[in-house]
C-alpha cells in the first residue's frame, strides 16, 4: 500500500441519477428519486477513488463502515456531484467523509471506511 494524500485531500465524482438509482423494492418503484441505496453505493465509489491509488496490485480495498445522513430529495434524470475528502489513513484503514450536492444544495452526508488487503 502507498499513501500519496494527506488528511483534508479532495476526490470528486460526478453521476448521473438514472431510473435505476430511483427507490424500488422487490422490483416495484416506489418513487422516482435517487433512494438512499444507490446514494450509498455512489458514496462509496468516491471514496473508493482514493483507495484506488493507494492500493499495489496484489492488494484490494473492501468497504468496512459506511454511514448515510440523506437529507434531500433528488429526482431522477438529475445530476449529482460527490466530494469525497480524506480524514485519516491508519494502517491499511482508509475513512473519508463525503457530501453529495445537487443544484447547490447538500442532499447527504456522511462517513466512509476501507481497509486495504492482500487479493486472496
Amino acid at each position: 500500500m502507498r499513501n500519496p494524500f494527506r488528511p483534508g485531500d479532495q476526490k470528486r465524482y460526478r453521476t448521473s441519477v438514472t431510473s435505476d438509482k430511483g427507490a424500488q423494492f422487490h422490483g416495484k418503484v416506489v418513487h422516482p428519486y435517487y433512494s438512499t441505496f444507490a446514494l450509498g453505493q455512489d458514496a462509496e465509489w468516491a471514496c473508493r477513488l482514493f483507495v484506488l491509488e493507494m492500493k499495489e496490485p496484489h492488494e484490494e480495498g473492501i468497504g468496512t463502515y459506511l454511514s448515510v445522513h440523506h437529507v434531500g430529495a433528488v429526482p431522477v434524470g438529475a445530476e449529482v456531484e460527490i466530494i469525497a475528502t480524506l480524514l485519516w489513513v491508519q494502517e491499511r484503514t482508509v475513512h473519508c467523509f463525503y457530501e453529495v450536492w445537487w443544484a447547490g444544495k447538500r442532499v447527504a452526508y456522511g462517513e466512509q471506511t476501507q481497509k486495504i488487503l492482500e487479493k486472496r
